[in-house]
């Protein structure tokens, strides 16, 4: 069945939480990011969830919940100790907003 009325899209700000109106919205942002490099880099390694937890200094439910993407019990200070356990350099660049008067973000780049 297709319609004739244009479908109304509205664009991404680029933060799917902020679009949604959560709370909290850039730390939910920066906190799934890393978890995503964190699940990645545990499978890309072949590391069984108990031996994850044990690299990262934490328990195979913990790792459990961080893959599933269920967050609220990690900081990003955590989420940050786990990706230097497991090898990574994590850098923190602050900056001025682009310009007076603009809304400051956080950003996170993987490279």
């Amino acid at each position: 069945m297709s319609s004739t009325e244009p479908t109304e899209v509205t664009p991404s700000s680029g933060n799917v939480f902020a679009d949604l109106g959560l709370p909290d919205a850039e730390d939910l942002y920066v906190k799934s990011l890393l978890s995503i490099l964190i699940a990645r880099t545990i499978r890309a390694r072949g590391l069984t969830q108990t031996e994850a937890a044990a690299l990262l200094g934490t328990t195979q439910p913990k790792i459990s919940e961080l893959v599933r993407g269920r967050l609220s019990g990690f900081s990003v200070e955590r989420l940050f100790r786990f990706l230097n356990a497991l090898g990574m350099n994590v850098h923190i660049h602050v900056t001025e907003a682009e310009s007076k008067g603009a809304r400051a973000q956080t950003l996170v780049e993987v490279g």
